[in-house]
């Protein structure tokens, strides 16, 4: 007996009922062969992967009665198969010990089974004649591959199907289905008529949104960071926006925004939102190591929902130079996030810093403490300014206790459209920075400008190879370069700007010390690449430039160094990175140096 594929209506169903005889023992290997003359090869892997039948001995189908099971379900697996690849007339058979498969009373199933053959005729393959989708709403794309005379496949049925639905809801017909359709294979002339009908159904406006779960979030504040649109025209996209906004928080692990069954009276459509809260505290920890900056340690410790109110408080503590060249030091930082205080995409900060910084070339302990608020453009895009007071005290080249008060007014914006944060093989980050300060008691005023640029391209392997370079320019307007305190200036060396170079060993030379440049440029290379799935080498490549001027001159001071460097993926926390580098340019490098850390270089 053999097995005809004939088009199934959108209705028709097919159940198959077996009664299961277990039989004791462990069966022998099963032969299993699988042939579907002119098919292509691609299609005749796709039925080995998905046939249970030919895959019996990976899915530990022992028992002949569950070989025989697996056999009456690939009739109709490998006829759906052929319906999706254009092949509307197939014939499948499947035999078990030269027996059709589907002729075998389950009741009289033998103790085990030794062979089994599937043949597959795959018949002709059909094209469109009618390709009808109706009706349709304005600005629709309808898939290229639903038309007539292109090849047949009910994965173009079902993409036109979901298009034409998916077009009536952006344009506010939440309640937009499929009506009805008409299939019908003409084996004659090998073609496929579709017919789809669509029920676009009235136009809706947004209801109310009906919080539940057991959030310990007020509601007045989801409701507002929500920013949900009742009264606006129903759109798909103002649901994802309000699921983003709150999930944006980092106070929930689960946002769930269902839409009522039935619209109201009043062509308005109500969305229930249910909730759960992620466990309340959270702390990381981070480390990095360098030959001669010693071993740096970082940890973070966050209270979500601190007030009820979705607030995110973020603690911070370094502590830098262990086992290092210089002496030991470190930063604690504060800062809460409030994000029910502006609109649904704004959000208020407080944050507060207290660092000590001991180089070879200054020391600095330096206090801020300031009051902002953040624009979300998207996902990718932020911008966000603050006003406050930053107070330091320096020693360097000019002299000891120098001290430094200023009014001052960051702002940042930060646009990532990298495909991943932690090893990026495409697109591009940009973050710029830009920061004016007032001088307070007799210290001078300006403006400090800084621009991170990074891009990536895996040159079409599919992130096996990757291309990586990084841009950095930094610069100081106003003050005279003893005008302003060194945690404003530039220096260059070390892993985040020139590796093989050791830790900020490029800047001005002052007597018989070095202070910081009012401007900076740092260039990067990388080439990544793949040896395995979860190791990779690179080469990298790293140059920075000096200068005393705000702008980068001819005779500015400048040093180079490049390496090797060995990458293990971690998953999600990114790659182990080690490099390796050798100063190439410049009289400020005295050796090998090496770097080992979590993440990406840049």
């Amino acid at each position: 007996m053999t097995f005809t594929g004939k088009p199934i209506g959108a209705l028709g169903r097919c159940l198959v009922f077996t009664v299961a005889t277990f039989v004791p023992g462990f069966a022998a290997a099963l032969d299993v062969s699988l042939s579907a003359p002119g098919a292509p090869k691609e299609l005749v892997n796709r039925l080995e992967e998905t046939s249970s039948v030919f895959t019996a001995d990976s899915r530990g189908l022992d028992t002949s009665i569950e070989v025989l099971s697996a056999a009456l379900s690939d009739y109709r697996t490998i006829v759906q198969i052929m319906y999706d690849e254009g092949y509307f007339s197939p014939v499948v058979s499947i035999k078990l010990d030269g027996q059709e498969a589907a002729k075998i009373n389950t009741l009289e199933a033998p103790a085990q089974y030794k062979t089994a053959t599937i043949l597959v005729t795959p018949g002709p393959t059909f094209t469109f004649g009618e390709a009808i989708l109706a009706p349709v709403a304005p600005d629709t794309v309808v898939p290229e591959e639903f038309a007539t005379g292109k090849r047949a496949t009910t994965g173009a049925i079902q993409q036109a199907a979901s298009a034409g639905v998916q077009g009536w809801r952006n344009a506010g017909h939440a309640k937009a289905e499929v009506e009805g359709q008409r299939i019908i294979a003409r084996h004659a002339q090998a073609r496929l008529d579709a017919d789809i009908e669509l029920s676009p159904g009235p136009r809706l406006t947004f209801g109310k949104m009906i919080i539940e779960g057991d959030s310990r979030v007020r509601h007045r504040s989801i409701e507002k960071i929500a920013g949900f649109p009742t009264g606006e025209v129903y759109s798909p996209e103002q649901v994802q926006k309000v699921g983003t906004r709150l999930r944006r928080t980092g106070t929930f692990s689960v946002v769930s925004l269902t839409e009522a069954e039935t619209p109201n009276p009043d062509g308005t459509l109500d969305f229930t939102a249910t909730f759960e809260d992620l466990p309340p505290r959270r702390l990381t920890f981070g480390a990095e190591i360098a030959s001669r900056d010693g071993l740096d340690l970082s940890a973070t410790w966050t209270h979500r929902n601190v007030f009820r109110r979705a607030e995110r408080l973020r603690f911070e503590a370094t502590l830098r130079n262990i086992g290092g060249a210089e002496n030991l030091d470190g930063r604690i930082g504060l800062r809460l996030d409030q994000p029910d205080r502006l609109g649904p995409d704004d959000n208020t900060f407080w944050s507060a810093l207290l660092e000590r910084r001991n180089t070879e070339n200054y020391n600095v302990t330096l206090a801020s403490v300031t009051y902002g608020a953040r624009r979300t453009f998207s996902d990718r895009l932020y911008a966000e300014a603050s006003f406050g007071f930053q107070y330091s005290d320096a020693d360097d080249a000019f002299g000891s206790g120098r001290k430094f008060r200023y009014l001052v007014l960051p702002v940042r914006s930060e646009w990532d459209q990298r495909d991943s944060k932690v090893s990026a093989t495409r697109g591009y980050y940009l973050d710029s920075q830009v920061m004016p300060f007032a001088g307070l008691s007799e210290t001078d005023s300006g403006i400090r400008l800084f621009f991170d640029g990074r891009a990536y391209n895996d040159l079409g392997t599919n992130g096996r190879l990757v291309l990586a370079g990084r841009i950095q320019i930094g610069s100081v307007l106003g003050p005279s370069l003893d005008g302003v305190t060194p945690d404003f200036l530039f220096f260059s060396g070390g892993a985040g700007t020139v590796r093989g170079q050791p830790f900020e060993s490029l800047g001005i030379p002052i007597g018989t010390g070095v202070v910081g440049g009012k401007s900076f440029v740092g260039l990067s290379a990388e080439v990544r690449g793949k040896v395995t799935d979860a190791l990779s080498l690179v080469g990298f490549y790293d140059f920075g430039v000096v200068d005393t001027s705000s702008f980068v001159g001819s005779g500015a001071e400048q040093h180079s160094g490049a390496g090797l460097g060995v990458r293990y993926d971690l998953g999600g926390f990114g790659p182990l990175r080690f490099d390796l580098a050798l100063p190439v340019q410049g009289t400020t490098g005295d050796g090998l140096q090496f770097y080992l850390g979590i993440g990406q270089a840049f």
